[in-house]
Formats: C-alpha cells, structure tokens, sequence
C-alpha cells in the first residue's frame, strides 16, 4: 500500500469474466471491465452473480500524468 505522502491520484480495476452466456469462446476474447477513478485502497464490485467465476482482476495505480503497470492478476470466484 502506498504512504500518505505519494503522489497517487487514483486508481484503475480491471476484470473479465471466465462465465458467460453464448457459446465457447477463448478466455482471451473476453473483454476487459473497466472501472476508472478508484480513490480508496478498497473497492465494492456490484451486479456480479452468484456461483460465477471471474478472472484476471487487476489494479494500477494513477497521478495526474501518468499509470503504473498493472500488479499480477488473480482469480475470484463469487459463491
């Protein structure tokens, strides 16, 4: 987590899901989720579904100018 004192303005979630409706297709042509302009280290994702799985959460950070890289992405799963 980052001090008091950084420069961070925001930051940045995206997720794509791994349960869809429609046939099969590639993890990878799901499209990323965006959510933009998180202000606090913690964030309620709302309208997910129950016994869902979704994939590839990750988060980066922001100032003004610029974003950081992305951090590792993991797996949750909604029960």
């Amino acid at each position: 987590m980052p001090d008091e004192d950084t420069k961070i303005d925001h930051y940045v979630l995206e997720y794509r899901r791994t349960n869809f409706e429609g046939p099969p297709r590639a993890k990878e042509d799901q499209p990323w989720m965006v959510v933009e302009g998180i202000k606090g280290t913690e964030y309620t994702l709302s309208g997910l579904k129950f016994d869902m799985k979704y994939m590839n959460f990750r988060v980066r950070a922001c100032n003004k100018a610029v974003a950081g890289e992305f951090s590792e992405p993991v797996t949750l799963e909604t029960r």
